[in-house]
Formats: C-alpha cells, sequence, structure tokens
C-alpha cells in the first residue's frame, strides 16, 4: 500500500474516521474510569494495532509474523536484562538478541549476496536462485530491526526501564506511518506518547494535512518528474550525450531527496493525526556546510542511530585522531552496506566516510574556517554527494563506472527530450524556493507547529487553510507524474 495511492488515502481516511469516534466512546466512558486509565490506553493500543498490521499484511502477510517474532524475542530478553545484574548473563542476553535480530535480517537481505562472493572467491556452486526466489526481502525490515536493536541496548546499558506491556513493544516497532521506511524511532522517545497520548482536542489536525500535502507534491509532482529523467539516463549511461548525464545525476540527486523527504512528511503526518510525533528526518541537506553537517540534515534518524550505536561503541573520538578516522570509515561504510547487499553501496559509504575524514582533517587548517570559503563549501558538497549518488543509483559497479566516464570525456549520444529538460528545470525552481523560504522562515517543523496551532483556534483561519488545501490538492492532481514507488521501499 504505496503512500501515494488511492488505496492508501481511503486507508488513512477510514482508519482516522474509526479512530477519533473511538477517542469519543473513550472520553464518554471517562467519566466512569479514572483517566488515563490502562482499559482506555489497551483499546487505543488494540486499534491501531489492527489497523497496522491490516497495512502490512497488504502487502505479505506471512512476513507480518516475522515482525512479531523480532518483537516477542526483543521484548522478552529486555524484561530478562531488567532483573538480571551479572554482567557475564547480560552480555550472553545481549548477544542474543543481536544474534537474532541481525541474523534474520542478514538472511534475507544479505544472504544471496554473501553466497555469490563466496562462490565467486572460491570456486563453489551457490544455492540456485530458485532457492533465493522464494525469500522476498521484508518490506521495513532494515528499519524495525534497528529499532529493536536500539531498545535491547538502552536497557542493557540501564539507559531504559524495561517495557512492561508487550502489546505497546509490537506497537512500537508495527507503527504503520514509519513501518516501511522509517524515520528510525527510539523506545525511548516513541513508548511514553504511547502512555501518555496527546489529548483528543490537542492533536495538530492542520498541521498533520499540510505534512502529508506537502509530502505528496514532494513525492508526485517533483520526485516522480524528475524520475522519468534519471531512469532515463541510467538506464543505458553508454549512450547517453554528457549533457544529458550531466543533467541526469543532478537530477536524481533531487529525486532522491524529493522522494524520501516526501516519504517522512506523508510519516509524520499520519502519525500526527493519531496523537504520534515521528522526528524530523530532513533539513534542507542540500544546503549542507560540508559533509559532517550534510549527515544531520541527511536522513537523521539513520545517522544519530549510527553515531550512537556504532560509533560510539567503537570509541567514537575518545581514544586519539586514528581510531577516529577508522571509526568514521567503518560507520558510514557499514552505513552504506544497510542501503542494500551491493557493492556499489559499501563504496558509497565507504567515500563518505573518507571524506568525513578529509574534512575533519582541513578543519584544522586557517583557510577552511573563512567566512567566503562558506558558498564554495555548500556548492561543493552539494556537487560531490551528486556524484557519489552514480553509485547508490547505478545497477552494479561497472554501470557506476561508465557513467563517470561519460561525464568527464566528452561523449556525443542520445540527447535529452525536450520536455524531460524543461521539467527538470522546473523542478530545480520550485525546489530552491522552497529551500530558501525554509532557511529564512522555518528552521524545522516545531516554528510550523506553532503557526498551524494558532490556525487552528481561528475560525477565519481555518476556512484560509481549507482552501489553500484544496488549491494544493488540485496542483497535485493536475501537475504528478506516473507514479512510481519510493526509493527507499527497497531497503
Amino acid at each position: 500500500m504505496l503512500f501515494n495511492s488511492a488505496s492508501y488515502f481511503l486507508f488513512l481516511v477510514f482508519s482516522f474516521a474509526i479512530w477519533q469516534i473511538l477517542r469519543l466512546f473513550l472520553i464518554r466512558i471517562r467519566q466512569i474510569l479514572p483517566n488515563n486509565h490502562p482499559f482506555i490506553r489497551l483499546c487505543l493500543i488494540i486499534y491501531l494495532l489492527i489497523i497496522s498490521a491490516f497495512f502490512y499484511c497488504f502487502w505479505n502477510p506471512t512476513y507480518f509474523l516475522l515482525l512479531v517474532w523480532v518483537a516477542f524475542v526483543d521484548f522478552s530478553l529486555g524484561k530478562i536484562l531488567g532483573f538480571v545484574n551479572n554482567p557475564g548473563l547480560r552480555r550472553f542476553i545481549l548477544f542474543s538478541s543481536l544474534g537474532n535480530s541481525l541474523g534474520i535480517l542478514f538472511f534475507f537481505k544479505y544472504g544471496h549476496f554473501v553466497a555469490e562472493n563466496w562462490a565467486n572467491m572460491f570456486n563453489f556452486v551457490p544455492p540456485q536462485p530458485d532457492f533465493w526466489s522464494h525469500w522476498l526481502l521484508p518490506v521495513g525490515i532494515s528499519f524495525y530491526t534497528f529499532q529493536s536493536i536500539s531498545y535491547v541496548v538502552d536497557v542493557y546499558q540501564r539507559d531504559l526501564e524495561p517495557e512492561r506491556n508487550f502489546l505497546s513493544y509490537l506497537l512500537f516497532l508495527s507503527f504503520f506511518p514509519q513501518l516501511v521506511a522509517g524515520p528510525i524511532v527510539t523506545a525511548k522517545s516513541f513508548l511514553p506518547q504511547i502512555r501518555r497520548p496527546l489529548p483528543f482536542l490537542k492533536t495538530p489536525v492542520f498541521f498533520a494535512v499540510f505534512l502529508i500535502l506537502l509530502g505528496l507534491f514532494k513525492k508526485m509532482v517533483l520526485a516522480d518528474h524528475l524520475a522519468e529523467t534519471s531512469d532515463f539516463v541510467f538506464s543505458r549511461p553508454a549512450d547517453i550525450s554528457t549533457k544529458a548525464l550531466w543533467i541526469g545525476m543532478f537530477s536524481y540527486s533531487l529525486q532522491i531527496y524529493c522522494d524520501f523527504s516526501g516519504y517522512t512528511d506523508i510519516a509524520q503526518g499520519s502519525a500526527l493525526l493519531f496523537g504520534f510525533r515521528l522526528p524530523e528526518n530532513f533539513k534542507m541537506p542540500y544546503f549542507a556546510d560540508g559533509f559532517s553537517e550534510f549527515w544531520t540534515r541527511w536522513h537523521i534518524s539513520l545517522s544519530q542511530w549510527l553515531k550512537k550505536y556504532i560509533y560510539i561503541t567503537l570509541g567514537g573520538n575518545r581514544i586519539g585522531p586514528i581510531f577516529t578516522y577508522r571509526n568514521l570509515f567503518l560507520v558510514m561504510a557499514i552505513g552504506g552496506l544497510w542501503h542494500g547487499a551491493s557493492w556499489n553501496f559499501v563504496f558509497w559509504g565507504s567515500c563518505h566516510g573518507i571524506l568525513l575524514i578529509l574534512e575533519r582533517v582541513a578543519r584544522g587548517y586557517r583557510l577552511w574556517s573563512f567566512p567566503w570559503m562558506r558558498p564554495f563549501r555548500i556548492l561543493g558538497t552539494f556537487f560531490v554527494v551528486s556524484l557519489l549518488w552514480i553509485f547508490f543509483r547505478s545497477a552494479d559497479f561497472a554501470s557506476s563506472l561508465c557513467y563517470l566516464q561519460g561525464l568527464f570525456v566528452k561523449n556525443d549520444g542520445f540527447s535529452l527530450p525536450y520536455t524531460m529538460e524543461m521539467n527538470f528545470l522546473y523542478c530545480v525552481f520550485v525546489i530552491s524556493i522552497g529551500h530558501i523560504l525554509g532557511s529564512l522562515y522555518f528552521s524545522d517543523n516545531k516554528q510550523l507547529l506553532g503557526r498551524f496551532e494558532k490556525w487552528q483556534n481561528s475560525l477565519g483561519k481555518t476556512a484560509f487553510f481549507g482552501v489553500l488545501a484544496s488549491i494544493l490538492m488540485v496542483l497535485i492532481v493536475l501537475f504528478s507524474a506516473d507514479s512510481k514507488p519510493f526509493v527507499y521501499f527497497v531497503f
């Protein structure tokens, strides 16, 4: 069930309507039961679990059982960690949890990749393709396994008390807005929201609707139009002209931003309708002043996860510069591999690790800190990040090298159709205006939320918002391109 489909729209509308009816009913029950009674919370949790399970089972019912298994194992081991004090036994429980979660992730996501590479190295016959064709990649497995790992690690480090309610923990992993492609949420931020949901009248419906419409606009009007250009160019880079290759590279760079940030906006808006706040995942990343800042603006939830649970665990920057550089490289290489079972992703992540190391070294020179260097750092960061997206997008390493060669060696191949070039320029203009307005007036979602809360309390502004929302919906319908799957659905 794609976020940009009619089926999801109907699912969301009906789910939200029943949710509101259920909460109105529970408000009447509160006249009998104490406020925030466990029965009331249980009813809300069960309803959210039902619609989340339906959302996931719409794709493949069998693999929802895999999610339940991961939740059951880590919930149980987390409870055991709550009363076990022996250090050796606690480590054994932790490694048992990691072995279960990572083992499942490894089998489904990397099994075929490892088998093929093992066979190529030692001339073994790998398992037949039919064997792996029976095992689809479970949707969202990279995200919910990371969330479950973070919970067990936090409990192990005594940063978090074990969750007592299995249904709450299952909802933490399976909540439908962020189930498929994030953002990655931590138990520390999500579980308290289950215990203390937003009051009925404090749900920021206007802001939620705005985020959903903004995400649909990014995806259907911008990303899907840009995808037509990048798909055309990346499908046969050897036959495309140099000019078209450059346009295609920047087109994909903007496409993946609009696609993934659009998904995140829809996820955040959908979650807000049910009273849950998800973390921000993007903050105008192409205005980043360097690669370290880029990773504080791009896929923020993954960056923070890698920093806390891998970089700091390896020692961070506490041991010395050599170990710091090693840790930066390993973390980014692992981050690249997390995105997919391909050497392209490993190379892409490793290059970002090397760039972070070089930037850390460059900061020691006075030239780096000059104010007049900032525009060059921003443009340079965007250019290099866009170059590296080639390895992220290409089918294999050979295609990536072929594309790079075409960029820097003049090639008189096919040119882009006029409509593709114009669509690219229109999208660049809209995205640039959006970034400029965002940097001037809205530094984060909290500022936007404050403005919309004021609107929600004014009848005149409510009507004005209704008109604006209607206009935006019309623009989405009129200017949307052919529907494409979300890029991060495959991760």
